[in-house]
């Protein structure tokens, strides 16, 4: 497998944010699972959490992976989640009705948070990442993180980025009532 890291600079998305809260009912997360062209293809397990800037994982926000594999238990391959699976996913009772989903075939999906409970209410003020982080057996790995100034502004610019194999674009947005 291969590994790939993509940071987006925090300076450049320094003047997207603005530092009020947003009268905001959801944390948007679009993220595409590109098409490959390839002899065995498998969906990616995805793993999506929000981090401080040192690393130290906050909160899990959602796991996608194969949780009823034919009778066989799919989170056995999570540990290929490395970055995630170090951090926060081995301490984690799975499957969790709160984050465990589903992979994911290739295409274009939004995954909503609400910003006034659970991971993003019980965020203080400050600087924090959204980590994506995708791998597929036979295939590669990817992450990538989202810098945010939390709480995320009323009219903020969205956030993204735009992944180079196993995941394509990335677009981290608020969604206000």
């Amino acid at each position: 497998m291969t590994h790939r890291v993509l940071q987006t600079s925090s300076a450049v998305l320094a003047g997207l944010l603005v530092p009020a809260l947003a009268q905001a009912d959801d944390v948007v997360l679009s993220l595409e699972i590109p098409r490959l062209t390839v002899a065995e293809y498998h969906a990616p397990y995805v793993a999506i959490w929000i981090e401080t800037p040192d690393h130290q994982a906050v909160s899990t926000l959602q796991a996608w992976y194969d949780y009823d594999l034919q009778g066989e238990d799919g989170a056995t391959w999570l540990k290929d989640l490395r970055q995630w699976w170090r951090r926060a996913g081995r301490s984690l009772a799975l499957p969790s009705d709160e984050i465990t989903q589903p992979t994911r075939t290739p295409g274009t999906y939004e995954v909503s948070f609400s910003a006034e409970q659970g991971a993003f209410a019980d965020l203080s003020a400050g600087e924090y990442n959204v980590v994506i982080e995708a791998a597929r057996e036979v295939g590669g790995r990817e992450l990538i993180r989202l810098p945010i100034t939390w709480p995320l502004g009323a009219g903020h610019t969205p956030i993204t980025a735009q992944g180079e194999s196993e995941l394509g674009a990335l677009s981290l947005t608020v969604i206000e009532d």
